[in-house]
């Protein structure tokens, strides 16, 4: 209900979520009646949205948040609710904008692939035409199995903000692994295409629920940092517990995943021991990297150095650990070093050069695995 709404956008305040830039509040499927009116406009249901959305949008802004809604690319939404037909996108298009909605999830049930590739980019020019900044989230790859030929990622970053390549995350630690997994495999395809304004989306962080550990969790918010994906939480802010709130507000995390290159990372390691290393190139040469255990049996020392990562030689770099808030100062590409990963846990390293090599390198987008994918220098 409105309530829930109400409520949630107090807590985004008042818990100081919104200065750590969670700044949307998302309303999901189900909130509509079950009919349009006799104008052919959606409504929201009159018992569980009195006030209706205009009135929540109003109450959300003044907060200083932002309200996002939902709707469906078919005859039906995913919950059986009124879908948008293809003759249904400008006028619901508008009515999202009267009401000061500010991003809007579009989903596909009930629709077939031709209505799709109509009706996506459709909705994308009727948002723009409203005149109202309107962030646009489509679930079309997903439905098209998130791989090319069928998926035209270079038309969809044109015509979408974010895009849900795969499936649903489910409550589980094997939900969270099977996106993962799908990610990392498909990542010569995926990892080029984000950026500022059009990210790849692998769904809501379920920290703070049932179905993740706290070493799991926080995995999730690492991997999902280093993967550039948009952070939408889906949980009860009223709640959640202390371990879950310190994971989701680490502040030198967010600035990670708020970095203005907006570049996606990478796995660039799978150790038959079961540990994996992902990098996230930063603004400035900074890097990100994450080291991740799918070992289930006890913590695993893995040693390695940077310049096994294809760290550039001569560089010496500042080290804070992005959880524990620890500094090593002046490691060297070549020096050789160990941690200490959890089982289903992560190390999650912040590294910033102090100083640089003689040989500048170079942004790279796309890069062959067998080359290695080096960081950023601007």
């Amino acid at each position: 209900s409105e309530t829930l709404f109400f409520e949630m956008a107090d807590r985004l305040v008042e818990d100081g979520w919104r200065e750590l830039g969670y700044e949307y509040i998302n309303i999901d499927d189900c909130w509509s009646a079950k009919q349009r009116d006799v104008m052919g406009r959606l409504v929201p249901d009159p018992e569980r949205f009195p006030s209706g959305i205009k009135a929540l949008a109003d109450y959300v802004h003044a907060q200083g948040l932002k309200l996002g809604i939902y709707g469906d690319l078919g005859t039906l939404t995913c919950g059986g609710y009124p879908g948008t037909t293809l003759d249904r996108v400008k006028q619901d298009a508008q009515r999202f904008a009267e009401w000061g909605v500010d991003m809007l999830k579009l989903d596909g049930c009930y629709s077939s692939g031709e209505e799709q590739a109509e009706g996506y980019p459709e909705m994308a020019r009727a948002l723009n035409a409203t005149g109202r900044p309107i962030v646009y989230s489509c679930s079309w790859p997903a439905y098209q199995g998130g791989l090319p030929p069928k998926v035209n990622y270079t038309v969809l970053a044109e015509v979408c903000n974010l895009w849900r390549n795969y499936d649903d995350i489910q409550d589980s630690w094997d939900s969270v692994l099977s996106i993962l997994d799908w990610f990392s495999a498909n990542q010569d395809v995926l990892q080029p295409v984000a950026g500022p304004g059009h990210w790849n989306d692998p769904d809501m962080l379920i920290i703070g629920n049932f179905g993740l550990s706290y070493e799991q969790s926080r995995s999730q918010m690492a991997l999902w940092t280093v993967m550039a994906a948009p952070l939408l939480m889906s949980t009860d802010l009223r709640t959640i517990s202390p371990s879950a709130k310190e994971i989701l507000q680490n502040r030198l995390m967010i600035q990670i995943s708020q970095d203005p290159l907006g570049i996606q990372g990478r796995r660039i390691v799978k150790e038959k021991t079961h540990i994996e290393v992902f990098l996230r190139p930063l603004s400035q040469a900074a890097s990100a990297l994450v080291f991740f255990s799918r070992r289930t049996d006890m913590p695993f020392r893995y040693t390695t150095s940077l310049a096994k990562l294809h760290f550039p030689e001569d560089a010496v770099y500042e080290v804070q650990d992005v959880y524990s808030g620890k500094i090593i100062s002046g490691l060297k590409t070549g020096d050789s070093f160990s941690v200490i990963i959890n089982p289903s846990g992560v190390v999650m390293w912040y590294l910033y050069p102090t100083v640089l090599p003689a040989q500048p390198w170079h942004i790279v987008r796309q890069q062959a695995p067998s080359k290695g994918f080096r960081p950023v220098l601007l």
